[in-house]
């Protein structure tokens, strides 16, 4: 690992109200994700979430070996585009901050992790499910929410234990998200006994969805499972109802959203979802969170903030344990942590994963996401 990166120290000088001046060193948090583009709505939330976190950080006055300190966040946009993820990744080094809460996805992540890890500083990714962010071998990676090895298995036996489904079409967007969940959940099911009836591909910028439904309404499934996001679940949960397709609509990891419902509309009822995490009511510290939240933004949690809001909180308690922003010295603490985070305990396996995971299954009833399962986060 390059140790030879700069970490700047940014001195902020303000007047007390003795016209003394003090010093108050700025310790530099980075954020990555989409900040415009069609997933901006989430890149905003995870933002929110990592900007209540270093509000209350700072409320507490904090200090670092003996000295007064300020976090201050810097974000950056990825625009979901794993060369963007690269470019953005090398500016947040150049900056100096001390640990990166980011990417988005997986297709980010993976490589902007080299560029993290060739500079010695912590990635924390609040979201990036796909297992291939974590088996790269970086010792500077971390995730907070379950990997899709784990999601692919737990959505497969709630297909066959839950739904007693045996004949099932699955679609894909070709992203390392959507073609790694649903290669999971096949394996989960073909183990369990169910047939896969029809394997379908489309393109994560899909609108339409008909010839691939067509395809599928032929071989007349009993489910249809989508690795995919929102955006694209949405009008293809529309376009099944259209069809006259009486097969529900299932995915993980990217369909529990406002977005949803709202693009979705009367034609998303009766969707299923899983989702790694807790619903928020459910979390340890969901509901306080949800307050704050709402408090701060006059907004409601998109998707995934409270994860972007513990992605801070674990770097900055590793930080102020190890009581040093040298990441040779928090690493090691990142590493070893148990922190009770919003989300839940937040401690790493070997590979940088979340231990014990959680995964919570929806179902929309009435336009909204109504939790109806949870599975795993067993101690």
């Amino acid at each position: 690992m390059n140790k030879t990166a700069p970490f700047k120290r940014v001195l902020l000088l303000s007047l007390a109200l003795s016209g003394v001046a003090q010093a108050d060193q700025t310790v530099l948090i980075g954020l990555a994700g989409p900040l415009t583009g069609p997933s901006a709505r989430i890149g905003k939330d995870l933002e929110n979430g990592a900007q209540l976190a270093i509000d209350q950080a700072n409320a507490k006055h904090p200090k670092i070996n003996g000295e007064a300190v300020t976090y201050k966040l810097v974000s950056e946009d990825d625009q979901s585009d794993p060369r963007t993820a690269v470019t953005v990744a090398q500016r947040l080094v150049d900056e100096g901050v001390v640990g990166v809460v980011g990417h988005w996805n997986t297709g980010t992540s993976i490589p902007a992790a080299r560029v993290y890890h060739d500079a010695g500083i912590a990635q924390v990714a609040p979201v990036a499910t796909g297992h291939a962010y974590t088996q790269q071998g970086f010792d500077t990676s971390f995730r907070i929410m379950g990997h899709d090895d784990d999601g692919g298995q737990v959505a497969g036996d709630y297909a066959l234990k839950t739904l007693k489904a045996q004949r099932i079409a699955v679609i894909d967007d070709r992203t390392a998200f959507g073609q790694g969940l649903a290669d999971q959940f096949v394996k989960s099911i073909e183990a369990g006994g169910a047939k896969v009836v029809a394997r379908e591909y489309v393109d994560d910028k899909t609108i339409d969805f008909s010839a691939v439904l067509t395809n599928i309404r032929g071989q007349n499934p009993d489910l249809i499972f989508f690795g995919g996001v929102d955006s694209q679940a949405a009008p293809l949960a529309r376009r099944i109802k259209q069809l006259g397709i009486k097969a529900p609509l299932m995915g993980a990891g990217g369909f529990v959203s406002q977005t949803f419902l709202q693009l979705a509309q009367n034609e998303g009822e009766g969707v299923i979802a899983l989702e790694p995490g807790l619903a928020v009511a459910q979390m340890p510290g969901g509901q306080a969170f949800e307050e704050a939240y709402k408090t701060r933004f006059k907004s409601n949690i998109e998707l995934h903030a409270p994860f972007a809001y513990d992605g801070v909180g674990v770097l900055i308690a590793a930080i102020e344990q190890a009581n040093s922003t040298d990441p040779q010295k928090y690493l090691p603490v990142l590493r070893a942590i148990s922190y009770p985070g919003v989300t839940g305990t937040i401690a790493f396996d070997a590979q940088g994963n979340l231990q014990n995971p959680s995964f919570t299954v929806y179902q929309v009833k009435a336009n909204q996401w109504q939790p109806v399962s949870v599975a795993g986060g067993k101690k």
